[in-house]
């Protein structure tokens, strides 16, 4: 909290234009928001080490060499989501939004709107990055396969749109910037599936090559 006006310049750098404070408390709550949001993310590998601490005297030594994995990749990845829309999307997100229109009207954007957009975006997208970890995992345990994982695209695809619309802000720009990662994501966890776990290979296409083979 000691920090929250660091983080607070740090946040706001990809908007260069001024905040504004809409009521006598806002200030609180958007230093509030904002050490809140930054312990989040930088504990996040703390916590996801935590977890691991708590679940691993339950589990056998197999069982430990399929989670362990998931502990590090998961932390890796929601920082990377977190990294990939604080550089990428957010910049081009808010400056569009905040343009839109401009020869209409001023955009007088308020510091706990622009926060909270903020830490939407970048949460939602650090939980977004989970998606091939989470693919590494049901596949070393069976419950997938990249042929399973193909059959079922064009439904992932909808759901992909559905859930982008939930964890990011209601705009339909922050949701199309976010399902599209999401698809490319949805690709790599095929080919992750493919390496820890590839369909078995039709019989039938089997028995037709030895056919023409004899």
């Amino acid at each position: 909290f000691h920090f929250w006006k660091n983080i607070f310049e740090f946040v706001k750098n990809s908007y260069k234009g001024t905040l504004i404070q809409l009521s006598p408390i806002e200030g609180v709550m958007v230093a509030v928001k904002i050490s809140f949001s930054a312990a989040i993310v930088i504990s996040m590998p703390i916590i996801f080490w935590q977890l691991w601490l708590f679940i691993a005297p339950g589990l056998y030594k197999n069982e430990k060499k399929v989670i362990l994995p998931f502990v590090f990749f998961g932390s890796g990845m929601f920082l990377i989501g977190a990294a990939f829309s604080y550089y990428v999307v957010f910049p081009f997100i808010i400056e569009y939004l905040a343009t839109f229109g401009s020869d209409v009207f001023a955009a007088n954007i308020s510091a706990s709107s622009y926060v909270s957009f903020f830490t939407r975006l970048i949460l939602g997208f650090g939980v977004a990055f989970e998606l091939p970890v989470l693919a590494y995992f049901l596949a070393k345990v069976g419950l997938i396969t990249d042929a399973s994982l193909k059959a079922y695209f064009k439904y992932a695809i909808v759901v992909i749109f559905i859930v982008a619309a939930i964890i990011t802000p209601p705009d339909v720009v922050s949701q199309i910037f976010m399902a599209l990662p999401l698809v490319g994501l949805y690709g790599l966890s095929i080919l992750i599936a493919k390496m820890v776990n590839p369909a078995p290979k039709d019989n039938g296409e089997d028995s037709e090559n030895d056919t023409k083979e004899n």
